[in-house]
């Protein structure tokens, strides 16, 4: 392995098109040690009387999820994201505050927690969050918590707007012409117009990117149509 450590970032927005950001976007301290993706394909069954099995009818996609553990500790042996960040004097209580400030409790300004957006390497998630759990396992002697488990489960989310785009994803006479603006990251924006992250390499090369993590604000990318699976 190589490279610099890149750690999960969690952006919030107040639309659905995930493009007005609000509060500032979460570093977590401890990236997770897995996560898990699940997806569903849901069928209806047409099982007609005295038949011999099952026959199920595709009816759609499920709406995939994604879960993982975050470790918050203030021991001090974990350094701070951001360097220079000095330690909550309130142990793992204020980042935890923090964090569930901006992906679960409800926005007065739009009535509903914030949409949310995972940023990791290849993981590129819109979604919502649906679980979170916290176990304290580390205290002060005053009773003060300074190590946390968080467990999150993140539902995906789409637009009306954003399924109806990628419903003609595969026609061969879609492409997309896009400006990259600042914070776009190459991953993102295939996430975005595929509706996966896996394509941005064949992206970077169509577009004779040498380096795809340098994107400059005004930069203009084609995204051609998709002609088969990511690889």
């Amino acid at each position: 392995m190589s490279g610099s450590l890149e750690r999960m970032v969690i952006t919030a927005y107040t639309d659905a098109n995930f493009t007005t950001e609000t509060g500032t976007p979460f570093t977590v301290w401890i990236n997770p040690s897995t996560y898990t993706q699940d997806l569903k394909v849901i069928y209806t069954n047409r099982q007609g009387p005295g038949s011999n099995g099952p026959s199920p009818e595709f009816n759609r996609v499920g709406q995939d999820s994604v879960s993982f553990d975050l470790v918050f500790d203030t021991t001090g042996v974990i350094p701070p994201p951001v360097a220079g960040m000095p330690l909550p004097s309130k142990g793992v209580a204020t980042l935890i505050a923090t964090f569930r400030q901006l992906v679960l409790t409800v926005n007065g300004k739009i009535h509903r927690p914030n949409y949310v957006m995972l940023s990791w390497a290849q993981l590129q998630f819109q979604c919502v969050l649906t679980r979170m759990k916290v176990a304290y396992t580390l205290f002060q002697p005053n009773g003060t918590p300074l190590r946390a488990k968080v467990s999150v489960t993140f539902l995906g989310f789409a637009s009306e707007k954003q399924l109806a785009q990628e419903a003609q994803l595969e026609s061969p006479d879609v492409s997309h012409l896009v400006t990259v603006v600042a914070g776009d990251t190459l991953p993102g924006l295939s996430y975005r117009i595929y509706g996966t992250s896996l394509y941005y390499l064949q992206v970077a090369a169509y577009n004779g990117l040498s380096n795809f993590r340098r994107l400059e604000p005004g930069m203009q990318l084609i995204f051609p149509p998709l002609s088969g699976p990511a690889s």
